[in-house]
């Protein structure tokens, strides 16, 4: 444990100029955009230049960059930057469209789990069969298919025929435990809440789901086989070992790979589906930043860059705890 905590105390020191790195790239590409951002946040072509020159001097943009970035950075960290098109302010605005991005993640993560597991399994066990052709087929199809046309499709048959399904509507509780929707209508007993947020869900979280799944069955399959293929499994298999424990032994080895493909898939989603939020008008963190790159929202695009890169930095960090878990062999 102790090689585990200097491991993390590390990590920790390190997360600090990789999130700073990100956002700075993130800077940079929107600061070299030629755009008068004071002028497009004040109305575009037919804004008051009072107006404009209010706002550049506001946001500092007559500032040297650094400066710009400096400023914008404390006032997200602080919560005290107010986005210039909605007066409120960033993080307030992010965090309060949290929840419909997690909640997203979480049914994706368990169709996809519930799905590509099985499926990855069986197709190990029937390797080279029609079975295992069938899988090794659905994940390439889902690796290729636009997830866009997808969803377009899956909308015409539940949404437009079937009527299966809502396409508006964000469902809330009037008690907030968790802060998700999904959850607290669970713990309080509000299921009726609780189905019209699943009614409301499903079909995204099917979309995106079924395609995590082709990934989670192939990547399965394919650790499991270089288990089982592997010397100390065919010692195994020569002392007669009994075969059901053999998968077992192969499925726990397998799991490293799996835990690493379904965290960072968990992390990525937590960042924004930003195609599957907008073709399913889901107000989440994904539109959220494609809305701020069409109006040049400056603050809010730096202040979704940062918490994503945040997420995915905490993952990776939780990842590697996991794996010292599954497999007391690691070391830090």
């Amino acid at each position: 444990m102790a090689g585990l905590s200097r491991y993390l105390a590390r990590r920790a020191v390190t997360m600090i100029p990789t999130i700073f790195g990100v956002v700075l790239i993130t800077f940079i590409i929107a600061y070299i955009i030629p755009a008068d951002l004071a002028r497009a946040w004040a109305g575009g072509e037919k804004a008051d230049p009072r107006l404009a020159a209010i706002l550049a001097e506001k946001y500092h943009l007559n500032d040297p960059w650094y400066y710009q970035l400096y400023w914008m950075l404390r006032g997200i960290l602080t919560n005290t930057l107010d986005s210039p098109l909605r007066g409120e302010p960033v993080m307030t605005i992010i965090l309060r469209r949290f929840h419909v991005t997690a909640q997203l993640a979480i049914l994706t993560i368990f169709i996809g789990v519930i799905l590509g597991f099985p499926m990855g399994l069986i197709a190990a066990l029937k390797r080279d069969s029609p079975i295992d052709t069938a899988v090794r087929a659905w994940a390439l199809t889902g690796a290729s298919m636009p997830s866009f046309w997808f969803a377009v499709l899956m909308i015409w048959v539940f949404f437009t025929r079937l009527h299966w399904t809502y396409l508006s509507g964000d469902y809330t509780t009037s008690v907030v435990i968790t802060g998700l929707p999904l959850i607290d209508s669970l713990l309080i007993g509000d299921f009726e809440t609780f189905y019209k947020i699943i009614y409301r869900y499903w079909l995204p979280s099917f979309v995106l789901g079924v395609l995590y799944a082709g990934t989670y069955a192939r990547y399965l399959r394919n650790a499991l086989l270089d288990v089982l293929g592997s010397e100390f499994m065919l010692f195994l298999q020569a002392k007669g070992v009994p075969k059901w424990w053999m998968w077992k032994h192969a499925l726990r080895h397998s799991m490293i790979t799996m835990v690493t493909i379904v965290g960072y898939s968990f992390a990525g989603l937590l960042g924004g589906a930003v195609i599957t939020e907008t073709v399913f008008n889901l107000p989440g963190i994904g539109r959220l930043a494609l809305e701020a790159i069409y109006n040049l929202d400056f603050p809010i695009l730096i202040g979704v860059t940062l918490f994503f890169a945040i997420i995915v930095v905490l993952a990776s960090l939780i990842i590697d705890i996991l794996y010292s878990v599954i497999d007391p062999r690691v070391r830090y």
